[in-house]
């Protein structure tokens, strides 16, 4: 039997090996409950409005969710593994990468 951090190395690769939206997420939906997709929605969410900069608690109330999962997911992004904030600042680093299409 494979010892529970090779089932994790193997899962994270498995993330790897898909090459769009559609896959992930056909991924994702036979991995996950349609339950767990949408909390793991919001809290990308969440680090999404945190980065933002907007408040922990207009978040709550925006996203109608409780102050403590905002703090969580706050915390983890200030002082997780880099997880959310490799994520974010790749988006944002094609965001600003994008051609203007005004000039074509």
């Amino acid at each position: 039997m494979k010892s529970n951090m090779n089932n994790k190395i193997e899962l994270y690769n498995a993330f790897l090996q898909l090459k769009n939206t559609d896959e992930v997420a056909n991924f994702c939906r036979d991995l996950m409950t349609e339950d767990e997709i949408n909390e793991f929605a919001k809290r990308w969410e969440i680090a999404r409005q945190l980065n933002d900069g907007k408040s922990q608690r207009t978040i709550a109330r925006n996203l109608n969710l409780s102050i403590t999962t905002v703090t969580r997911v706050n915390r983890w992004l200030k002082r997780g593994k880099n997880g959310y904030k490799t994520v974010l600042d790749r988006i944002n680093s094609l965001h600003h990468h994008k051609p203007d299409s005004a000039g074509l």
